[in-house]
């Protein structure tokens, strides 16, 4: 029996139709196909040669999949780069036309993806069928090369070494934020924090080359490069070494009173010799708070012959003012005024009064309070001190003003920042020796002063991220009502919370 059966007449002449070979259905004899296409895709499989089953190896240390040949990918479950990864391992696919991929959802820790692939081929001559297939990937745990070095002793390559020889760690505090901010620290495997400073540990040399270059355009530093040798194969003649760079920060720090030599406060526009350090960036920028008179000190400068602050912050000492006069004279946000001011120690004890000029004449009043240096019938141990003519040595510098902040207020700030994980190399957690005390309370301290002077200069908040604490400030009621009652007394400024962003969740905060 023949399969042609008959000629149905069309407009454009007869057609052959023949009967399928399998079903009987009906079909274009024209073709030249002895099958429907319903039957060609059941019985041809386009998918011959893919395999049903494939492997991905995974670090369960550091959470990567291996992408061949040896680079290492961060990818999370069901999302575009793990499915691009396994598409990759699957052979054979190039053969066909790969229309649609999907995950099948399995347990997360069955340690078993599931792979839904859509593709499209010739099954016969003229003939594209489009078929669904499944495939399964078994996770291989195992360790990638960066991890297996971190149980060995040669784990870094380079390391960069911060340094700033003064009394407290405000500028690091800073520098901290800016780090942070900037995602300079991302490359580090670790970061140790030593007495004096921070070490930053890299697995390649370009990465640490990286940070140094940041450093140089953050803050003033010079810094020296060594190298040490690790291992030298001798049939090759290849060597690894580890790198070190050596970073000192200028010991020079906000606020801080700073006598310039003679020869360089002339070339910076004749300054005055006595200035006081208003911001700290690649430069250092002082302002003679007698005439507003700025400049700007470049770090290279500075370490041809390198001079250290008079007196740091640290030293600072109150003053109630008494009277303010403005002189008419401003520049940027400093205005020149004449003030009379005392001793906040002397009041009630003895009628001195100091009647100096000060470039806070735009944040003081009297009855306020401010902060400064107190320099009359002072012993300094510096050369450049005795220098300077009797007659232009001031007996108070003022440097800030002064804000009283309740105690309880301050603790429960409605924002917060977020901090580096750091390892303690001196300062342990539980140790109870005196030394230990005092550098816990010294920090402390340090990070509250940073705190109140992010709160009090607007312009330096605007150099880092502050985040919105999430946590409720007050304990209860009580403390809540009690708190509205003494806010009127307390003018200390308050960040508003447009200038804060949302918490990031991958970030360890505090606040």
């Amino acid at each position: 029996m023949s399969n042609y059966t008959q000629l149905q007449p069309t407009e454009h002449g007869p057609i052959a139709t023949v009967l399928c070979c399998h079903c009987g259905v009906p079909m274009d004899g024209s073709t030249g196909l002895v099958m429907c296409y319903d039957c060609i895709r059941l019985t041809v499989d386009i998918t011959l040669g893919i395999p049903r089953e494939a492997n991905v190896s995974f670090c369960r240390n550091c959470e990567r999949y291996l992408q061949p040949p040896g680079q290492w990918i961060k990818a999370e479950l069901e999302s575009r780069e793990l499915l691009a990864l396994c598409l990759k391992r699957l052979r054979g696919l190039s053969k066909v036309r790969l229309i649609d991929a999907a995950f099948i959802w399995t347990e997360p820790h069955s340690r078993r993806l599931r792979v839904k692939l859509t593709v499209q081929g010739e099954a016969m001559t003229n003939t594209i069928v489009q078929q669904n297939f499944e495939v399964e990937y078994i996770v291989i745990a195992m360790q990638c090369p960066d991890c297996a070095k971190s149980y060995t002793t040669n784990t870094w390559r380079a390391t960069v070494q911060i340094r700033q020889k003064v009394h407290h760690k405000r500028t690091f505090l800073y520098l901290e934020q800016l780090i942070l901010k900037h995602n300079a620290h991302t490359d580090t495997i670790s970061i140790k924090e030593n007495k004096d400073g921070l070490d930053f540990f890299y697995a390649q040399k370009n990465h640490a080359a990286k940070m140094l270059d940041f450093l140089n355009a953050v803050v003033p530093i010079k810094n020296k490069k060594s190298e040490e040798l690790v291992s030298t194969d001798t049939q090759s003649g290849n060597s690894q070494y580890k790198f070190t760079y050596s970073v000192e920060i200028v010991p020079i720090c906000r606020d801080d009173l700073v006598v310039l030599p003679k020869k360089l406060a002339q070339s910076l526009g004749n300054i005055s010799q006595i200035v006081l350090c208003s911001k700290i960036s690649n430069t250092i920028q002082f302002v003679d708070p007698n005439t507003l008179d700025k400049a700007d000190l470049a770090p290279g400068i500075y370490w041809r012959n390198p001079f250290p602050c008079l007196v740091d912050s640290t030293q600072l000492v109150e003053f109630i003012i008494l009277d303010v006069e403005p002189t008419g004279k401003t520049r940027g946000k400093w205005v020149l005024c004449d003030v009379t001011c005392a001793r906040a120690s002397d009041m009630g004890v003895n009628d001195h009064t100091f009647y100096v000029s000060s470039h806070l004449g735009s944040l003081l009043h009297p009855g306020d309070s401010a902060m400064g240096y107190f320099t009359s019938n002072s012993n300094f141990n510096s050369d450049l001190w005795d220098s300077v003519e009797s007659g232009k040595l001031p007996d108070v510098v003022l440097v800030k003003k002064y804000y009283p902040r309740r105690t309880k207020k301050s603790k429960n700030r409605e924002w917060k920042l977020k901090r580096m994980a750091k390892e303690h190399a001196d300062i342990v957690a539980n140790d109870e020796t005196r030394s230990a005390k005092q550098d816990a309370e010294r920090s402390e301290r340090d990070y509250e002063l940073f705190l109140q002077e992010l709160e009090e200069d607007a312009e330096l908040r605007q150099t880092i991220n502050m985040y919105k604490s999430q946590k409720n400030p007050y304990g209860n009621v009580e403390e809540m009502e009690e708190d509205d009652e003494m806010e009127e007394d307390d003018d200390a400024p308050l960040i508003d919370i447009d200038e804060l962003l949302d918490e990031l969740d991958d970030m360890t905060l505090e606040g």
